[in-house]
């Protein structure tokens, strides 16, 4: 690693600049620069020259691609790396994306089962043997509770006293605090309601129906869980698109990602903002991978209705949108099997026929009945109805009206601050195992870059000081 300090060409020359790139260059944000202090001087204020707030996937991805350029960061972690993965998911748990999809930068998938999906476990030990492989500075249990700008820099108060640093990348994600329909506290009160990241398994809850609001991802994959465990489902069906899972011969992720969808710029989309907003296709990696096809479930039994329409204590009334709301999940579903066989007839590829998708089941005619609460007493309702974002803790203006950061690839207005992992930061990949690589290096480049145009700035200062007397 390069030494503390202003690297100089030479003890006689103190003048002469650094060059971009040089060993110097990539040491200088080790230094403190003028308007850091904070008031009253106090001498117990770390300094860094570059925190990075949130140690998962993102976070640590950055930290190494700043460890490979010479700047040496911090990492502050609320919890324990791999937290999210081992506490907010399910017992069954899997990735969608098979394994050979994850590309953590210099850290790609090395077990023997590369078109398999890795389990909640087994994803918690790849992060952390990520972690143990860059050896970058990790401090966990440490919460950041406020993030201000601070003269050139930053100042974080965290439960280990303050830090200094000139440059600060936010790695925590975009999903902090869940979403409920806002007449939940309408449910009866002996009704237990969690959100999607507290549920662990079926045994896990008491006996009776459960109700799960939301289809996607986790909507759908939660609702099987329960399904295939013998217990009576109710689903709240939304507009979620779904996805097949294998087509023509190969998974569907793998056809898309040869057909570049996954590293694809937001802003050659034809709406950016739609796509940005737009939830997750459902399918699963369970079983070795298979898709989810809510029609079937309906004929097993699982109970389908359209979105929540009203919550009283004795009743649940559902908006009539079922049927449309699965035709346009298959609609979807239809889309991508058309444009993996354009792909294929494009490139000439030898790939075997496959007949289009027929449902199999579609709702009952008529006003959706209502789910009788009396009659059948929910002994669970799950909320699996998205996330918002909580940056409350962030006092710097780079947030748009619904709390989201400003940025371009993750370069806020306010110089020296970032945000990484975030959906659709830069591509569709940006917020997953497959494309969080490239956004670190991209902005490892660009932090890089702005500490040696600082030191070199910091240097002419001083030398002119320095010829003056």
């Amino acid at each position: 690693m390069p030494a503390t300090g202003i690297a100089t060409d030479g003890p006689g020359d103190p003048c002469r600049s650094l060059q971009e790139g040089s060993p110097g260059a990539a040491s200088i944000g080790l230094r403190l620069l003028p308007g850091l202090a904070v008031a009253g001087g106090s001498e117990s204020v770390q300094r860094h020259p570059v925190v990075v707030v949130g140690g998962g996937q993102a976070g640590l991805s950055v930290a190494h691609c700043l460890q490979k350029r010479g700047v040496r960061p911090l990492v502050l972690e609320r919890h324990r790396i791999g937290h999210a993965w081992a506490r907010q998911r399910w017992d069954s748990f899997c990735l969608v994306t098979p394994n050979w999809q994850c590309r953590l930068p210099d850290f790609p998938y090395d077990g023997d089962d590369p078109e398999g999906f890795m389990g909640r476990e087994e994803i918690v030990r790849y992060v952390q043997r990520f972690a143990d492989h860059i050896q970058v500075p990790v401090r966990e249990d440490v919460a950041v509770n406020r993030l201000e700008a601070r003269g050139t820099g930053f100042l974080l108060s965290t439960d280990e006293g303050a830090i200094e640093a000139e440059q600060v990348v936010i790695a925590t994600g975009g999903y902090h605090r869940p979403k409920r329909h806002p007449l939940a506290a309408r449910l009866p009160e002996g009704s237990l309601q969690i959100d999607a990241r507290d549920y662990t398994s079926p045994e896990s809850l008491p006996a009776g129906p459960v109700l799960v609001v939301g289809s996607g991802q986790s909507g759908c994959q939660i609702a099987e869980d329960l399904h295939l465990a013998g217990r009576r489902v109710h689903l709240s069906v939304g507009s979620a698109p779904r996805s097949p899972r294998r087509y023509r011969g190969r998974d569907v992720v793998d056809w898309l990602d040869r057909m570049g969808y996954y590293a694809m710029p937001i802003d050659q989309h034809a709406d950016p903002r739609a796509v940005r907003g737009k939830t997750n296709h459902y399918l699963t990696g369970r079983d070795g991978g298979r898709e989810i096809d809510l029609r079937r479930r309906a004929l097993e039994g699982m109970v389908l209705h359209g979105r929540l329409a009203d919550l009283g204590h004795d009743r649940i009334q559902f908006a009539g949108d079922l049927a449309a709301n699965l035709d346009g999940a298959d609609a979807v579903y239809s889309r991508i099997c058309r444009s993996i066989d354009d792909h294929i007839a494009k490139e000439g590829l030898e790939a075997p026929e496959e007949a289009p998708y027929v449902p199999c089941w579609t709702p009952p005619p008529g006003a959706p009945e209502p789910l009788d609460l009396a009659a059948e007493p929910l002994a669970a309702v799950i909320w699996c109805t998205g996330y918002s974002p909580d940056f409350s803790w962030v006092e710097v203006p780079v947030f748009d009206g619904a709390g989201h950061p400003v940025h371009e690839r993750g370069i806020t207005r306010v110089p020296g601050l970032y945000v990484l992992g975030l959906p659709w930061l830069h591509t569709w990949g940006s917020a997953r195992f497959c494309g969080v690589a490239d956004d670190a290096e991209y902005l490892a480049e660009a932090i890089r870059l702005r500490a040696t145009r600082r030191a070199a700035s910091q240097e002419r200062l001083e030398c002119t000081a320095l010829l003056g007397t």
